[in-house]
């Protein structure tokens, strides 16, 4: 038997890594994914996280709930218009990648997938409403779908988990 013993957040030693990627919150309605999203982004060391539409955003009572205290340390902005910050963002070099179902997705565990993040300097990952998904003015944005495959009988998962798998695996081949 191991002396294997549980670590506290005391035992915790904070990364400054940070992944030049930035997750768009486009009409998010729940400020408790929202806040879920700051979490994410604290974790995972994502650059920025933007708010855009219908988004809540901090102060929020409920943002903060689910953040446990990241937005004071992850980097937000709102933006009213998500095109017009897409467009900057893509004008700044960075990929625009929409998580989404659609005729050309790429499978998120595929070569071609892994291959667009490798060969990118900067992504940014579109993140559509929780009842609709990502709106078509967005998708006609992005350079790139992508999909998580689903095995059960749901063909979507919660916002915030579906975020948490893609961003995990951006972050894997990035750099």
């Amino acid at each position: 038997m191991s002396d294997n013993v549980q670590l506290t957040h005391a035992d915790h030693k904070k990364s400054d890594r940070q992944y030049p990627l930035s997750i768009i919150a486009s009409d998010l309605s729940s400020p408790l994914n929202v806040g879920s999203l700051f979490r994410l982004s604290d974790a995972l060391g994502i650059k920025t996280l933007y708010l855009c539409g219908d988004t809540p955003a901090p102060p929020n009572a409920k943002i903060n709930k689910t953040s446990r205290s990241a937005e004071k340390y992850v980097a937000f902005e709102s933006h009213d218009n998500a095109e017009e910050l897409i467009v900057t963002l893509k004008q700044s070099g960075s990929i625009i990648i929409a998580l989404e179902i659609t005729t050309d997705s790429l499978d998120i565990n595929s070569a071609e997938f892994k291959s667009v993040i490798k060969q990118s300097q900067s992504v940014s990952l579109i993140l559509g409403s929780e009842n609709s998904g990502v709106n078509e003015k967005l998708l006609a944005l992005a350079e790139v779908a992508v999909y998580i495959p689903m095995s059960g009988n749901n063909s979507s998962m919660n916002v915030v988990t579906a975020a948490s798998i893609a961003c995990f695996e951006i972050t894997k081949n990035l750099l």
